[in-house]
């Protein structure tokens, strides 16, 4: 018979802060776009930390996408142009357009040090930054200007989308579609603004 652990006591090899079997952790998006100008000036002089929040940002690619960009798919690029892979996660053929935060925070990095075209974009002293370093990355970030909630890589992409609705005002069939979601429901979910939605219909005076 397998011996069990004690009540307690927590086994060797395992996470304490890992969520159980069959559970989630839901990360937020950075809502206020005031904290997302403080975490940019405060990455301002570490052009790699920068360009990793700003293009995550403005995108809505997974962390998984972002560590597989390479140089050769982004120098030279103009704003508002676009790069194309698949997606590490579903196999499917994605393209991303490039606006202009994100192409002058790649320039800023690619002028920081010397970079083969082979090279992927966000290189670490340690080699090809990982999506659990970006997770990583994005808890400190957040930590660091005391900003309240769980952060963490999911954050980059849903911080894209959550302006895209609430600041920008985009519909949710054309977000549905970047996020590859199946309903409206799931997509406002995802970007933590159904609940911010459904509470501002009662302001409506009649």
């Amino acid at each position: 018979m397998k011996k069990q652990p004690k009540p307690g006591r927590i086994q060797k090899g395992t996470n304490p802060n890992a969520p159980r079997k069959g559970s989630t952790i839901k990360v937020e998006p950075i809502r206020d776009l005031k904290d997302i100008d403080t975490i940019k000036k405060l990455l301002y002089n570490n052009p790699l930390h920068s360009c990793l929040f700003t293009v995550g940002i403005n995108t809505n690619l997974r962390a998984s996408d972002l560590c597989r960009i390479t140089v050769r798919q982004v120098r030279g690029l103009e704003p508002m142009e676009s790069i194309e892979f698949k997606e590490k996660k579903t196999g499917k053929i994605k393209r991303v357009t490039l606006n202009n935060e994100c192409i002058r925070a790649i320039e800023r990095l690619l002028a920081s040090r010397e970079y083969r075209d082979s090279d992927p974009l966000f290189l670490g002293q340690r080699g090809p930054i990982k999506p659990t370093t970006v997770h990583k990355y994005v808890k400190a970030w957040c930590k660091s200007i005391n900003l309240k909630g769980n952060y963490g890589s999911h954050t980059l992409r849903k911080t894209w989308g959550y302006h895209q609705r609430v600041t920008f005002g985009s519909g949710i069939p054309e977000l549905m579609v970047a996020f590859n979601h199946s309903t409206q429901r799931q997509t406002l979910d995802y970007l933590c603004v159904q609940p911010e939605e459904v509470r501002s219909l009662y302001a409506n005076e009649l």
